[in-house]
């Protein structure tokens, strides 16, 4: 079924943003439906939590389900805590690296566990580890019972040449640099758990989820806007609009499974950085310049058989690329985080 954001030419403010990327497909709907129980959203606080949270509670509204949906976070901005309040979602704020607050949470049979550490990982390397790391044993030890969809990165994988289609599920990890490898150690936790407590785990190793205010094409935008010079190393890469990034997650928990599951999730293209940036430079009428040179491989997921199974993304790669010049030329927020995708050896 189409979306209203199918026919839309821009997006007017951050309350239209949101409300286009919590909005519940059909499928999300469907599925929540079909589940038991309530859904409960580790670590809501970063950058897809709010608005994934939302929308699993906007798809039980729809489907008549007077199910909760609880998010957990610390919460150290306590306006979020209100607006997600204000949407009908429960919060509890928590620091998910004591075992005695995680011990307390409620049970829920549907687990998103969101909670990590990129950002400021170099120089903070034993933080990074143990947000990676333990809290993702606290957690799966807490919700033992529970069905699980553990967000990941496509980081863990190696560089790949983009002829070679992307990396794929079975494909073996090469994770380069501490935040890479510590993204392994949360997956190998969550598998640990899932093996022996025989808990229904998700991998969902995501790349690169993007929206207005951030992301890769977010990045890309302002660089042209601005006259900065565009890097080519990492001269290829993936994009999926977050709200079809986190409708995918929700669909995910009907696939958990023990041993846990991987799924890879992004857009069906392999894009070029310097097309990007040429067709930004069209789009804001802006003077395009480019440093370095393509490197023949990238940081690649091939999510192929995600969208054979779950359903393609409903907002495709033009439309975002008009949003995204649009959004930027009128000035719009910036959540002020680069993604760091050029970075070719993990330092971030």
């Amino acid at each position: 079924m189409p979306s209203p954001a199918d026919r839309l030419d821009s997006i007017r403010d951050v309350e239209h943003l949101e409300d286009l990327l919590s909005e519940p497909t059909p499928a999300v709907i469907e599925a929540l439906a079909r589940l038991d129980g309530d859904v409960l959203v580790l670590g809501v606080g970063g950058k897809m939590g709010p608005t994934l949270a939302r929308m699993a509670r906007r798809a039980f509204d729809e489907a008549g389900s007077r199910r909760r949906v609880i998010g957990v976070a610390r919460f150290s901005d306590p306006s979020l805590a209100e607006r997600l309040k204000g949407f009908g979602v429960e919060t509890i704020a928590a620091d998910l690296l004591d075992p005695a607050q995680v011990d307390r949470l409620p049970d829920a049979p549907n687990v998103v566990f969101m909670a990590g550490m990129k950002f400021g990982s170099t120089g903070q390397e034993p933080m990074t580890w143990a947000v990676n790391c333990l809290t993702p044993a606290l957690a799966a030890r807490r919700y033992r019972d529970s069905r699980v969809v553990a967000f990941s990165t496509g980081n863990v994988y190696g560089l790949t040449r983009p002829e070679q289609g992307g990396s794929k599920e079975e494909d073996a990890p090469d994770p380069r640099g501490e935040y890479a490898m510590s993204c392994l150690g949360r997956e190998r936790i969550f598998q640990h758990f899932s093996l022996t407590q025989g808990t229904p785990t998700v991998l969902f190793r995501l790349n690169y989820a993007v929206e207005m205010r951030y992301g890769v094409l977010a990045d890309l935008a302002r660089k042209v806007y601005e006259g900065r010079p565009v890097g080519l190393a990492m001269g290829r890469l993936n994009a999926v609009w977050q709200g079809d990034a986190n409708a995918t997650a929700l669909q995910s928990l009907e696939l958990a499974a023990s041993p846990a599951r991987i799924v890879n999730a992004t857009g069906p293209e392999i894009l070029e950085v310097r097309h990007l940036a040429e067709v930004f430079g069209r789009l804001m009428d802006k003077p395009v310049t480019f440093e370095g040179a393509e490197a023949p491989d990238a940081l690649l997921n091939d999510a192929s058989r995600t969208i054979a199974q779950l359903g393609k993304p409903r907002i495709d790669i033009d439309r975002l690329m008009r949003w995204t010049a649009d959004w930027i030329a009128r000035g719009g927020q910036s959540l002020g985080k680069p993604t760091k995708f050029e970075v070719r050896d993990g330092r971030f």
